[in-house]
């Protein structure tokens, strides 16, 4: 039964959108650092979509590309940043200032002055540049900073609101100024943030319990319990495993899903996003889903279960589809697999 809703509220089962846009908003946000695995994230939680559909949406800035939540990428709905920036800006800024004294790398505050009055002109009148080009410009103007002191500043300049993703260059991403890109919406207070965040992960991401809602929202657990305090109405407590689960009230309690196969791509929500994977796929297999040092691998879903692995045959310019499972003597239905690539394929493919 877990499974079964999981798989419906993740859009993995009878999928209800047919944009971009629309998945990534009923998400909340799609962790997204492998930039091409994440467009597939996307795309495989559509009832059709292609490679373009999503590359649209992201040039339009229907979608976004940032730093939030976690201390990672995630694409978000354009409308969502900057709440969301609001409750995760500063932890984001605190994580690496850490990273960033480890490294020995440090921005003062004239550097970071100077580099965001450099940045809105160089990026004013809606243009977009890679964080190459950035650099190079910056190097002109006499403010020398390397590929990791760059990578920082700009992350501080995403978590301050100045920046976001803009119009990728030769399908490489950059940065454009949030308030060009992005027109103003109605602001929420921080209540209605923890909220609207609460909403956001329990309505895609159910059944989930509050340590998978920490995990995954960044919050401290107090401020996660009083978003899911805040939306209790519209939650359902339920025991699986002598763990309590919550589930919003928009789920199909008496949901069954079969015959569902996916190629997830790494980093993929369903896995991802809770702290507990055990639900989804036995412990002895997690090594080769994941490792210690937080890298995720393709995965094939079946049935809610994660069974194996895939990978794109790299020596073919076409894209061709190897797989592997956990357990070689599992009978998975052939069909649904060729069903499964042959979507991976024609979603790259498809204009």
């Amino acid at each position: 039964m877990l499974t079964d809703i999981r798989l419906l509220s993740q859009q993995l089962a009878k999928p209800r959108f047919k944009s971009p846009k629309e998945v990534v908003a009923w998400m909340g946000a799609i962790q997204a650092q492998e930039y091409a695995m994440a467009k597939w994230a996307v795309g495989t939680r559509l009832k059709s979509s292609s490679l373009q559909a999503v590359d649209d949406a992201l040039a339009k800035g229907e979608i976004l590309r940032t730093h939030i939540l976690r201390p990672t990428w995630h694409f978000i709905a354009a409308e969502d940043i900057r709440w969301m920036l609001q409750l995760s800006g500063g932890r984001i800024r605190t994580a690496f200032d850490s990273y960033a004294k480890s490294r020995k790398m440090e921005i003062t505050g004239s550097f970071y002055a100077k580099g965001c009055r450099l940045l809105e002109q160089l990026l004013g009148g809606n243009k977009s540049l890679t964080k190459q080009e950035l650099m190079d410009e910056f190097g002109r103007a006499g403010v020398e900073a390397d590929n990791h002191l760059i990578h920082y500043f700009l992350v501080r300049a995403e978590t301050d609101g100045l920046v976001c993703s803009g119009v990728d260059k030769n399908k490489k991403p950059t940065y454009a100024l949030l308030e060009e890109r992005v027109p103003p919406v109605k602001e929420l207070n921080r209540e209605e943030a923890l909220a609207r965040l609460a909403t956001l992960y329990f309505q895609s991401h159910s059944p989930a319990t509050l340590p998978d809602f920490v995990w995954w929202s960044g919050l401290t657990t107090t401020e996660a319990r009083q978003a899911v305090a805040s939306i209790g109405t519209d939650l359902l407590a339920e025991k699986f495993d002598s763990e309590t689960f919550y589930l919003h009230v928009s789920c199909d309690l008496k949901a069954r899903c079969r015959k569902v196969l996916h190629l997830l791509p790494s980093y993929d929500e369903y896995l991802i996003s809770y702290k507990d994977r055990t639900s989804v796929m036995l412990r002895e297999h997690h090594p080769k889903a994941f490792n210690t040092y937080g890298i995720f691998y393709p995965v094939i879903l079946y049935n809610g279960r994660i069974i194996g692995n895939w990978k794109k045959d790299s020596k073919k310019k076409a894209p061709v589809v190897e797989t592997s499972l956990f357990d070689e003597s599992f009978d998975l239905p052939e069909d649904l697999l060729k069903k499964a690539a042959g979507y991976y394929c024609s979603f790259h493919t498809k204009k």
